[in-house]
């Protein structure tokens, strides 16, 4: 007998932690409604108060019974596998409890930056986790932080920053600095080159570079002008070494004021004082400086602009939103901004209009293409009572929905957030790449100063001369721009486009996982099946006719919310007004009533049995329809039976042609279900599974997932369910399928955002080819060091008796931060292998 029990609930501070209690609730077979609040929860079903208590409990909060009342209702049929509802966009972030700041950072150059930064912020009270990135020259960060706090910080750690917690202010203002900084840039090399240039090409053509009697007040006058050149176009460097010097660290720009600086206080030292030097030691390097600072200045200039490319993905999500919306109020249509939109608001939408706020449609009917938030290439067809969501296109007709969801609160704003913090993430590759970055520029300086003395004292005459090039040109060759620029450009297009593709990642180190896995586990109901299960075969064993069995069976149906018996009632044609009367629920059974005065069991066969109902006719079919993995539901009178009605959790339209396109990917794959095994290996060998783990309950998941690790395997788990959180946490990558639960989607690392196994094989070649992307770019920034520096340092000298020249080093500086930049772009045209 059904029953609404009272309980007093605790630990809930959210709207979101009341709809991940409702919903554990009544994944129950047991229960048949959940009306919940942070306070307390209205229960009406079977389950016991203990049954209840624990699930509660399970699901992270604490519960108490407050009182007990009763009121008969007809408990559904018994229950194979717990169903979910909730669509997975709608989920929070793991970290939802804590506030999130973005900051913009000024004055970071390299990944030396970007360590000082990140120790700084760790430093402040209430901060959980600071992510800096130098792609974006930004910082996130997580804690209940004091804005102006953090800050202070960063003022104090030599560079300068500004919170924005707007995500249309924050974009504004990238642009706005990007512009200027690209302009500055691209005006400061103009300067640089064109008085280093004419001056370079003077020198090639004799030997104008040499001091003597003759030209002194020239190249007086010329170190003055080159002075000016290098104040005017490369201020900014010796600023950033000034602050960097105050606070005892060094940077990229350290090695750059220290490389051009001492070019050119050796060059006007000679020619101030030429009488100091000897005659083969008079050799002047102003043009060099001025070129470095402006071949640097234009790799900066292209590399903002490859920078921006790389947060296009991003900006696509963020201009789906219009400006404004069409109200309907009382006096007709109104024009409203967006931010004046409220839930509640009825709001209507005609082809060619972008979806404004999260809604529901109450008139009309219309097809809108949902590809940039799900990737669906077809258009969909939305009517009343459909959701609708901020960002899809109106392809054709018109309709007005009710807002539910508006500003940071709607589907599109929680991508773009979730898609924000991925970015500001680091990989554990990306984190050892840092902690190299933190000490590479002093240990760079001591390399050049090692290699300056070793040319001071054995070096060919003269000495001075050949120690001067040595030192600058290690100093500038050596820069970890491109040391820096690796993992987080990377990452920045990787997430960027993964998004495009309808994957959703919730950080960098989910992609490295993913990119290492062999072994991908599936739940059944819900991620390789519709979830939904349906009549598909309805055998008579009378002389009722198909309609009559399925009348008679919805009929005893028709009040119960269980998916199997939802499955009967839209399956019947039409339902009696018959009266059921004497309505009964044998628990694990089925039930009983008396429809227009004849007693009818509707039910499995225990309960049939149980009543004394030979069965021995439907026996060879209902072995057959388990064996197919179907479930079998069998409808009586008190004489005979009736008619059979099997059940089935039909396979996605796309399950086989996906789980072969990860086959020929060379994944193993495995489903893991709660029901019997023989189900299990039915819907398995339509599907095309490699193994079979049946009947295990949500705890047993986890175990069986933790087995597999054991034997040595890199285990992902797609799930959709409260029941595979466990796993999904367990697992080395969790997945959450589109329309999966909260709790799922907050425990996987990815969630996809729409119902389709494709999109598995797309987050698992994404993460692969980012991962080859970032080791491309730190294999390349490795090599370029690792050869540079040797080179710069004049290695090569003995065997070919020529040395690297500063302005060469400048160059191949600024050309491996746009190579570095410019390969991570490569990933926004990534495209998934084609679908089978």
């Amino acid at each position: 007998m059904s029953h609404t029990q009272l309980l007093a609930l605790d630990g809930l501070s959210c709207g979101h932690c009341v709809k991940r209690v409702k919903e554990a609730l009544e994944q129950r077979s047991d229960v048949e409604q959940a009306e919940v609040t942070q306070q307390e929860a209205r229960v009406t079903g079977a389950a016991s108060a203990s049954d209840l208590i624990a699930t509660v409990e399970q699901a992270g909060y604490h519960a108490t019974l407050k009182n007990e009342a009763s009121s008969p209702k007809p408990d559904p049929l018994p229950a194979q596998e717990p169903q979910t509802e909730a669509l997975t966009t709608e989920s929070q972030p793991a970290e939802e409890n804590l506030a999130v700041h973005h900051l913009l950072i000024g004055g970071m150059s390299c990944a030396s930056c970007v360590s000082r930064v990140e120790q700084a912020l760790q430093k402040v009270p209430g901060v959980s986790q600071a992510r800096v990135n130098l792609g974006e020259r930004s910082a996130l960060v997580l804690g209940d932080a004091v804005p102006s706090a953090l800050v202070s910080a960063v003022d104090e750690a030599g560079y300068s920053a500004e919170v924005i917690e707007d995500e249309q202010t924050r974009r504004e203002r990238q642009q706005v600095n990007a512009q200027q900084a690209m302009r500055r840039f691209s005006w400061q090399a103009a300067l640089a080159l064109i008085v280093g240039v004419p001056m370079m090409v003077w020198g090639m053509l004799g030997d104008h570079m040499m001091l003597n009697d003759s030209n002194q007040t020239l190249w007086r006058a010329l170190g003055a002008v080159t002075l000016a050149v290098m104040a005017l176009a490369g201020g900014h460097f010796y600023r950033s070494a000034w602050r960097s010097l105050r606070h005892a660290t060094a940077t990229m720009d350290t090695l750059v004021a220290l490389g051009t600086g001492a070019a050119w206080i050796y060059s006007m030292s000679v020619a101030l004082w030429p009488a100091f030097f000897p005659p083969q030691a008079r050799h002047l390097y102003f043009e060099a400086s001025v070129m470095i600072i402006g071949l640097i200045n234009l790799g900066h200039a292209l590399e903002q602009r490859a920078r921006q490319r790389a947060s296009q993905a991003l900006e696509r999500l963020l201009d789906l939103t219009p400006a404004q919306a069409c109200v309907i109020i009382a006096e007709g249509e109104k024009p409203l901004p967006l931010s004046e939109i409220a839930p509640g608001m009825t709001l209507k939408l005609v082809t060619g209009d972008r979806v404004p706020v999260d809604g529901e449609v109450s008139r009309g009917e219309a097809w809108l293409d949902e590809a940039m938030l799900t990737g669906e290439a077809l258009p969909q067809s939305r009517r009343p009572g459909d959701k609708i969501y901020a960002g899809t296109l109106v392809q054709d007709g018109s309709l007005q929905f009710t807002a539910r969801a508006t500003g940071s609160h709607t589907t599109l704003a929680r991508i773009i957030n979730l898609v924000r913090q991925a970015q500001s993430s680091k990989p554990e590759m990306g984190r050892l790449a840092d902690r190299i970055s933190a000490v590479f520029v002093p240990v760079v300086v001591a390399i050049a100063l090692l290699s300056g003395a070793v040319w001071y004292v054995v070096g060919p005459q003269p000495q001075l001369a050949y120690t001067l090039v040595i030192v600058t040109t290690v100093l500038i060759i050596a820069c970890p721009c491109a040391l820096g620029l690796a993992t987080p450009m990377s990452v920045i297009a990787g997430v960027g486009r993964a998004a495009e593709l309808g994957v959703l990642v919730r950080d960098a180190d989910a992609l490295q996982r993913a990119s290492e896995v062999d072994t991908i586990v599936f739940d059944k109901t819900g991620t390789l099946t519709r979830g939904t299960p349906q009549v598909s075969e309805v055998l008579l064993y009378s002389d009722w006719d198909r309609q009559q069995v399925l009348q008679a069976a919805a009929q005893l149906e028709l009040g119960s919310g269980h998916p199997l018996a939802k499955a009967i009632v839209v399956a019947a044609p039409t339902v009696s007004d018959a009266r059921v009367a004497q309505f009964r629920t044998i628990r694990g059974k089925g039930v009983s009533a008396t429809v227009a005065d004849r007693t009818l069991l509707l039910g499995n066969a225990a309960l049939l049995e149980e009543q004394h109902i030979d069965l021995r006719a439907a026996q060879q079919d209902i072995a057959r329809l388990a064996a197919q993995g179907a479930t079998p539901v069998l409808l009586a009178d008190q004489q005979q039976l009736l008619g059979l009605i099997a059940l089935r959790d039909q396979l996605r339209p796309e399950s086989r042609a996906a789980l072969q396109r990860l086959h020929q990917l060379g994944y193993r794959l495995i489903m893991l279900t709660g029901d019997h095994q023989t189900t299990a290996e039915a819907i398995a060998a339509e599907a095309g599974i490699d193994e079979v783990i049946a009947g295990v309950l949500p705890d047993g998941k986890a175990q069986a997932i933790a087995q597999l690790q054991q034997q040595g395997r890199s285990v992902v788990m797609v799930g959709d369910g409260i029941n595979d959180a466990p796993a999904l946490a367990q697992a080395d990558v969790g997945i959450a399928m589109g329309g999966g639960s909260d709790v799922a989607v907050e425990t996987a690392a990815m969630a996809l955002m729409r119902n389709d196994l494709h999109c598995v094989a797309d987050a698992l070649a994404m993460a692969n080819a980012t991962l080859r992307n970032m080791r491309q770019n730190l294999l390349g920034a490795f090599v370029y060091n690792s050869l540079g520096i040797p080179i710069a340092a004049g290695i090569l000298y003995p065997f070919t008796g020529v040395l690297l020249s500063p302005i060469v080093a400048g160059a191949a500086m600024a050309l491996s931060s746009i190579t570095v930049v410019s390969n991570a772009n490569r990933l926004l045209r990534f495209k998934p292998a084609q679908r089978q």
